[in-house]
């Protein structure tokens, strides 16, 4: 049995303790905020890939019944031509399809779980730096405090340290030029069908709507900014609001409508991939989830990587009899994956910063691509991937 130390306690390192300890580790969860940091902010959809992998670590159920089914999308221009109407993800053989849920849901409800299975959870442990000898690693915090274990766990995130501490010339993320916002609506009766996520591909703004089983609409949209913004670009002016219903109301949707029943809009926020982090791990130290491969939210997988990571690593941990083979042979499994998810997300995600030229064009293409959809989603293979967890590790 290993002591782990994991940095940073969302999602991706909240996850990762769950499925170490289900192998017979002792996983410690290291969050640089305090207990009362439950997330706040936008909302996610979990694919069907990232679900299945929760099945054996008995998180299915409870993301489930966190989140609400999303199975189908369709896709329009800004002057209502419809561009298609697919399936969201597949679906797993036991019906399961896409959830979309709140991310801050999705943060205590894990929380909660590792709690209850008796995980430990430091609060206010932010890492300032960590070391390693031949048998252990020891990490320091910003308080000042330190903690020892046989491996740290890098779970922190776009900005991770452990990553910097593994190489301190890694490189910085990638800016997708394009800002992120979003809300629930709230009063407002739509005749969509709940579950079906409705894009749409403006003259402006690509915006995104999905009506909620109880009625309320979840949005968000992409603002294309050509220049990275810095912290103070994105404090939230007083015309915020204002700014997108002009540039919503050139299109024929609910958009409009749908921001002005919005009580609370989100704060912007800047989007951002990895292409490739060259260096995962030391041998005893390794990265995980958006610290190592973070990928454009086109891609809809960000929290389904980190999950397929945890669960990857838990069993290379399980199966392979020392860490520093465990931790090479866990980054075999996953680099060329997630490297093409994030290439896939790049992609996916390019037309909605187009300029006014670059818009007429990607219509033109858009709707020919439509046509002529190919027999085979050139997505699938993001989704259709399974990870069998009594496998051993070769």
């Amino acid at each position: 049995m290993a002591k782990v130390l994991i940095a940073g306690g969302g999602i991706a390192g909240t996850i990762t303790a769950i499925a170490l300890h289900e192998t017979g580790h002792e996983p410690v969860i290291h969050e640089a905020y305090g207990r009362n940091a439950e997330g706040v902010g936008a909302f996610l959809t979990l694919a069907v890939n990232g679900l299945d992998a929760l099945g054996p670590l008995g998180l299915k159920g409870l993301v489930k019944g966190l989140g609400f089914d999303t199975p189908r999308i369709r896709m329009r221009l800004g002057d209502g031509r419809e561009l298609a109407d697919l399936a969201l993800g597949g679906k797993l053989e036991d019906g399961t399809v896409s959830q979309t849920v709140l991310r801050s849901d999705l943060y205590i409800g894990l929380r909660d779980e590792a709690v209850r299975r008796g995980i430990e959870i430091r609060y206010g442990k932010r890492l300032a730096d960590a070391r390693e000898t031949a048998s252990d690693v020891l990490a320091t915090f910003e308080d000042g405090s330190t903690a020892e274990g046989d491996l740290l766990i890098g779970a922190d995130g776009l900005r991770s340290r452990v990553r910097t501490i593994i190489d301190p010339r890694a490189p910085s993320p990638r800016y997708v030029p394009l800002l992120n916002t979003g809300g629930v609506a709230e009063g407002l009766r739509l005749d969509d069908e709940p579950g079906v996520m409705h894009m749409t591909f403006g003259k402006r703004l690509f915006f995104t709507h999905i009506v909620h089983p109880d009625g309320g609409v979840w949005w968000f949209a992409n603002v294309p900014r050509k220049h990275e913004p810095s912290p103070a670009d994105l404090a939230v002016p007083t015309t915020w609001r204002e700014d997108l219903i002009r540039q919503l109301a050139v299109d024929r949707t609910p958009a409009v409508e749908i921001v002005r029943a919005t009580r609370e809009i989100y704060r912007p926020w800047a989007t951002y991939d990895f292409p490739s982090v060259p260096a995962w791990r030391t041998d005893r130290m390794v990265i995980l989830g958006d610290a190592a491969h973070a990928t454009s939210p086109a891609a809809g997988q960000g929290a389904a990587m980190a999950i397929e990571d945890a669960v990857t690593l838990a069993r290379c941990l399980r199966d392979v009899p020392s860490i520093p083979k465990a931790l090479a042979v866990y980054e075999g499994l996953r680099r060329e994956r997630v490297e093409a998810v994030v290439e896939r997300g790049k992609r996916n995600g390019d037309s909605k910063a187009a300029g006014p030229i670059g818009r007429v064009i990607r219509d033109f293409f858009l709707t020919r691509a439509f046509k002529n959809l190919p027999e085979e989603d050139p997505n699938a293979f993001m989704w259709r991937h399974r990870i069998d967890w009594e496998a051993p590790v070769a």
